[in-house]
């Protein structure tokens, strides 16, 4: 018996990265997953995004351990299509237990300062707050509980130096990731639904370069004092912010909450 066996978990961000291996991590755990992912590119990005291949990869490995998952293209920046896509998971899962706001947005696109602060905060942090304000009232209505991570960074815990608008966007916008919920579980604990976050330092994945530090510093320099670990590593990789979320969403953590959980090989506290 897996720790989250017949619970339903709604995952942003789920076509590869972090979302992917949450998705595959609290499947093996027992949860069947709801996977939403935009596979689009967007202007204010330099990397590569997700694509619709990368997301059916994702139901692949879910539907390999035997659980249900249902996927879905959706952009967290429009609640309507958010909210579509979850009722139609649920519709074919049953309701939510768990949410994870995973997806997110690095900085870098060829795009002015406005386009990339408007772009940056409105995935990284209205995205979250709609992907939150569509499944909160169903799993307030069901009256069973539950468990929300909202995925923030070192970088919304650390103000570092610096004045370029998209890294200063996405500062922002994960500050207001752990101001959203802090609000949110005190809001959300008479109803028994924890709210928590989860701050990485650089992971390896396609956002980060892979975690190739060098390959970061090379576009943007003023990172360098940010990105310094405590630990011999230059990056985490996903599995260890998913076996982070997997406790946080299970009943070993069911007084936790209103907390931010650092997965970041010490980088804040060396500072």
């Amino acid at each position: 018996m897996g720790r989250l066996d017949g619970k339903v978990a709604f995952i942003t961000g789920a076509a590869r990265g972090q979302g992917r291996s949450h998705a595959v991590r609290l499947a093996q755990e027992g949860a069947d997953i709801i996977a939403i992912d935009v596979c689009k590119q967007l202007k204010a990005v330099r990397y590569p995004m997700s694509t619709p291949e990368d997301l059916e990869q994702t139901v692949k490995e879910v539907e390999s351990l035997g659980r249900r998952i249902v996927s879905r293209e959706a952009d967290v920046r429009d609640a309507p299509a958010l909210q579509k896509a979850l009722d139609e998971g649920i519709s074919q899962l049953g309701g939510v237990d768990i949410v994870l706001a995973n997806a997110g947005i690095g900085p870098g696109g060829d795009t002015t300062p406005d386009e990339q602060w408007d772009e940056v905060v409105d995935v990284n942090l209205k995205g979250v707050w709609n992907t939150g304000r569509v499944a909160i009232p169903s799993m307030i209505e069901r009256g069973e509980g539950g468990a929300i991570v909202l995925t923030s960074s070192t970088g919304g815990l650390v103000g570092p130096g610096m004045n370029y608008p998209g890294t200063l966007a996405y500062i922002a916008a994960k500050h207001g990731v752990i101001g959203l919920m802090r609000s949110w579980a005190n809001y959300l604990a008479p109803f028994s639904i924890r709210v928590n976050s989860v701050a990485p330092t650089t992971v390896r994945t396609p956002m980060a370069g892979g975690g190739d530090i060098k390959r970061i510093l090379d576009h943007s320099p003023h990172l360098a004092a940010s990105l310094l670990n405590a630990m011999p590593v230059d990056a985490v990789d996903p599995i260890d912010i998913s076996n982070a979320i997997a406790w946080l969403v299970s009943d070993q953590a069911r007084y936790v909450t209103g907390t931010v959980v650092p997965v970041d090989a010490g980088n804040v506290n060396r500072r």
